[in-house]
């Protein structure tokens, strides 16, 4: 590495080497004692952001042997959200004190993939603890054991969560790419508001294996990164059937090189449906959006707006889902861990969130997790799995294409980000959005940025149907191409400063 380049890197605020480092060659990209060395200035010290919760010790040993790997992702740095188990000695936490001391000596298969590509795992993200399921009031990008990630944009903004850590040391420069987890928007949504690319598959297209669980219909890891391109090898490298996971029996018959053909990737003949309704009435952002529009017009898609309403028993039937299923699985995942964690169902971390009260629930309570711990009947659970699923995805996502004959369904991803307010609470502005569509469906959604309102950025997803994540990633990197906007770039300061 040249003096220059690591210079670049390390400079403050970030500056215009960050959006091209994809396009770098693999033994040009700075390395993992110039990422240690961004994190020690940025994200510990300096501005503070938070998002990295952990350091891999054995890292720089692991880079000179994956440096020696052939192709794209060899010697490549991501971090790894905490919910997410590695075999490094570093705990898998999901933000709780419950399981500070959870190392559990096991990559998760996605980890095992990535690695087998060359990939150096980094470290470990903060995250909304326990994936933002804990409680309605929760505070995005807070956890006790990795305190509050601020957004690199505007240091007194949310990061969005749950994959709050990811999206923020991404656009911050902390590491080459990372990879998140979604239940519902836990991808897209810190993407949209970092300003970064946030991919979420096809559920069932990459193992949950090890991952620290919500639910089994809606959750998938997915990659986060600065473009689709970098988006699209991680997912090349993580994919795969997995025989411990059972949704992901299709995805070897999926699977395939994400990233090839995405540099002559068209727009044109793509029809593209555009979900009015869910833009909201902000006219900044609805100026963007049609600034978006604009440029997929130009780059040959033909626009076609789209009136949709949800049903509303969709998202009411979602939370049944995701209560009873959060139960079941959280309790299965930690009855099965090595070792002797304090916690080993869902009731004992709701035991000890109230004996650590001062600590774990200082800021909110944990009212979702006693709901879901209540939620116990399989009849009811069942019916709402079938109805959100079918309003979601046969009569949601699937008829949406159909009846308007799109390949695409787009929309704002998120609305800037808002306040961080740890006591009177602060959300981001209603009515933005159609990943729930995706997320309930467990079908693809792609956030990439599409510009700023007042310096802070606002992504375009892309949504397709069940394994069309290639055809997605295509339109993607289309859009990149054709965008005229110009991009945020991180001040690392306080909104307005």
């Amino acid at each position: 590495m040249t003096a220059r380049l690591k210079s670049t890197l390390l400079a403050l605020p970030l500056g215009a080497a960050l959006a091209g480092a994809g396009a770098l060659p693999a033994l040009a990209e700075p390395g993992v004692a110039d990422y240690r060395a961004r994190i020690a200035a940025i994200d510990d010290a300096g501005p503070m952001l938070g998002a990295v919760i952990a350091l891999n010790p054995d890292a720089e040993a692991q880079e000179a042997a994956a440096r020696k790997r052939k192709g794209p992702l060899a010697g490549r740095a991501v971090l790894i959200k905490d919910n997410i188990e590695t075999r490094d000695p570093m705990p898998t936490t999901a933000g709780s004190l419950a399981l500070k001391d959870n190392v559990t000596g096991r990559d998760a298969p996605l980890v095992a993939r990535l690695r087998a590509s060359g990939v150096v795992i980094l470290g470990k993200t903060n995250l909304s603890e326990w994936a933002n399921i804990r409680s309605d009031h929760s505070v995005s990008g807070w956890s006790a054991v990795g305190g509050q990630t601020h957004n690199p944009h505007a240091i007194d903004r949310s990061p969005c969560g749950s994959s709050s850590g990811s999206g923020a040391a991404v656009a911050a420069g902390l590491a080459w790419a990372a990879i998140g987890t979604e239940t519902d928007g836990s991808v897209t949504c810190p993407a949209s508001v970092a300003g970064i690319v946030g991919f979420k598959p096809t559920v069932g297209l990459v193992s949950r294996t090890h991952v620290v669980p919500i639910s089994h219909s809606q959750d998938t890891p997915g990659p986060m990164a600065t473009s689709v391109h970098d988006a699209a090898l991680l997912l090349t490298a993580m994919a795969g059937s997995d025989p411990a996971d059972a949704a992901t029996a299709p995805a070897d018959a999926h699977r395939g090189d994400f990233a090839a053909g995405l540099d002559t990737a068209t727009l044109k003949g793509r029809r593209i449906g555009v979900l009015r309704q869910q833009a909201g009435s902000n006219a900044k952002v609805l100026a963007l959006f049609d600034q978006a529009l604009a440029d997929l017009k130009r780059g040959g898609a033909e626009i076609v707006e789209i009136a949709y309403k949800p049903d509303e028993t969709m998202f009411r039937d979602e939370f049944t889902v995701l209560l009873y299923e959060l139960r079941a699985d959280l309790g299965a995942y930690l009855a099965g861990l090595p070792g002797t964690p304090p916690v080993r169902s869902l009731a004992d971390v709701i035991a000890f969130n109230r004996a650590h009260a001062d600590t774990e629930l200082r800021w909110f309570g944990q009212e979702t997790f006693e709901l879901a711990d209540k939620t116990t009947d399989r009849a009811a659970y069942e019916q709402a799995r079938a109805n959100s699923l079918r309003l979601a995805g046969p009569e949601g996502i699937d008829r949406l294409l159909r009846e308007n004959k799109v390949d695409l369904l787009v929309a704002p991803t998120e609305g800037p980000a808002w306040p961080i307010d740890m006591v009177t609470e602060s959300h981001g502005l209603s009515g933005i959005g159609a990943g729930s569509l995706a997320a309930i469906a467990g079908y693809p959604h792609l956030s990439v940025p599409m510009g700023a309102v007042e310096g802070l950025p606002v992504g375009l997803s892309l949504i397709g149907a069940a394994w069309d994540d290639k055809r997605v990633l295509e339109a993607g990197a289309a859009y990149e191409r054709a965008r005229t906007a110009p991009l945020a770039t991180p001040s690392l300061k306080r909104w307005g400063e």
